[in-house]
């Protein structure tokens, strides 16, 4: 179920009317709640409503052991074992294939068949389950005693397919106390809504069919100025497909008077790797960091080596977490070797890129290397990323493929990415005080421009398959 179909804007309207008028039992409520959960995990795969349950319930008992545990070693076996489940989900069903076919090659023999993959690579769940028993064990959250709020909490559906990555800590409380919606609130969901709607089906899903799949899949066909107007077009439609995803999520849950974190700002206004990765798919960077770096040994030695080593090895395993590929592999190591040369230049000299480069140069330079390692994240293989990078190279120049509307696209979609949060603000506040009549029509036209741009239908959304 695509959270840009018809048939998940049913399942919303039917949940938030079955929802809100029962919200003034809380068991009800999240009863409610949580079946809708089930559902759209049962519209991917019915396997799903086997997995998820028998793992969430798996992390609430270990949960509860590690608040009640005094014992180091036995506290330390407990994290493990949660460790163990969603780490071995991932395995299972999303990487056991690439090991298998790695294996093959290396000791000569055929690859064992694996049929255990499913639609979702449930990464997303994963991640967010291990926030709650990570802070249990850290001491950052107390278990919760509540089963129902924990299953409700850990499965909750907007989250499910690409995030954002939200502390279980911090849903809980949201789904145990009453908040009733206020209208300028219901404004602002639906104009979060609708606006991912446009940035996925105006602008990501044109850029794709109409240049950047094609550049991608016969590079030799174009002339260097198209394939780098084809990356250009990528780096685009990678940003408007995943932020409109996150808008609907977070229009979605506030729906149901659920708060979910930012996941992106500017991104491609960033000055330098570091600050790329404060802007860009900001939950997950923060998990990476909270989870994953700050847990590599070394961070307190004095040997600064360890500092960038572990910052390359935060990213190879942040790229691998993408996808079983070696692209995403190449990907994540090109961004924390950036980090880690980053980090090490600042410890010895300070801050180059302030100190030598003026702003508009530094996020040149960022958005170029940023556009260069997606080259590597959107090729199906190493050797399909070579063949763009070398059709570059050729430094042939025609622009007889890029149409008038798909020049205005890709202009739109240049501009709307820096628009002021200022005057992004302002529109939002007028939408959501604007009378009810006043929404509708804008969602209309809405709908109606949808209606005759996207006539192809909607393709998945990128991140769904991570």
């Amino acid at each position: 179920m695509l959270l840009s179909s018809s048939t998940y804007f049913v399942f919303l309207l039917a949940l938030f009317f079955l929802y809100w008028p029962l919200s003034k039992t809380r068991a009800a409520a999240l009863a409610v709640l949580l079946l809708g959960n089930y559902f759209f995990y049962a519209k991917w795969d019915l396997f799903y409503l086997c997995l998820i349950p028998l793992a969430s319930s798996c992390d609430f008992a270990i949960a509860l052991g590690l608040e009640r545990a005094r014992s180091r070693p036995l506290r330390r076996t407990l994290l493990g074992a949660s460790l163990l489940v969603n780490l071995g989900i991932l395995a299972c069903f999303k990487y056991m294939p690439f090991l298998l076919d790695n294996y093959g090659r290396l000791t000569g023999h055929t690859a064992p068949a694996w049929n255990w993959v499913f639609p979702l690579g449930i990464s997303f769940y994963a991640f967010q389950s291990l926030t709650y028993t990570i802070d249990v064990y850290r001491r950052d959250a107390k278990a919760s005693s509540s089963y129902l709020a924990y299953l409700t909490a850990v499965s909750f559906f907007p989250t499910t397919l690409a995030g954002p990555i939200t502390r279980v800590s911090t849903l809980m409380p949201q789904l145990e106390k009453r908040t009733m919606i206020t209208a300028m609130e219901g404004g602002r969901a639906l104009f979060l809504i609708g606006l991912g709607l446009m940035k996925k089906l105006l602008i990501a899903d044109y850029l794709a069919d109409n240049l950047v799949n094609r550049v991608f899949d016969l590079p030799k066909l174009y002339t260097a100025t198209e394939v780098l107007t084809g990356v250009y077009g990528y780096a685009l439609q990678l940003y408007f497909d995943f932020s409109g995803y996150t808008d609907i999520a977070i229009g979605s849950a506030l729906l149901l008077g659920i708060k979910l974190p930012a996941n992106f700002n500017m991104p491609y206004a960033a000055e330098s790797i570091p600050d790329f990765w404060r802007r860009w798919h900001i939950t997950l960077s923060n998990w990476l960091r909270d989870y994953l770096y700050f847990s590599l040994p070394g961070l307190r030695s004095k040997w600064k080596i360890f500092t960038s080593g572990n910052l390359v090895i935060t990213m190879l395993l942040g790229g691998l977490w993408h996808g079983a590929s070696w692209n995403f592999v190449i990907w994540g190591l090109l961004h924390g070797a950036a980090l880690a040369l980053t980090r090490a230049w600042q410890q010895w000299k300070g801050n180059p890129f302030a100190r030598y480069l003026t702003k508009p140069v530094r996020v040149f330079l960022t958005i170029h290397f940023v556009s260069f390692a997606w080259v590597f994240f959107r090729a199906p293989t190493i050797e399909a990323a070579m063949a763009v990078l070398g059709r570059i190279a050729s430094l042939t120049v025609s622009f007889a493929n890029v149409s008038g509307p798909l020049a205005i696209v890709l202009g739109v979609a240049a501009v709307g990415h820096y628009v002021p949060k200022k005057w992004f603000a302002r529109v939002e506040e007028l939408f959501s005080t604007a009378p009810f009549y006043v929404q509708a029509a804008a969602l209309v036209l809405l709908v109606i421009a949808i209606e005759y741009t996207a006539a192809t239908g909607a393709a998945p959304f990128i991140y769904t398959k991570f």
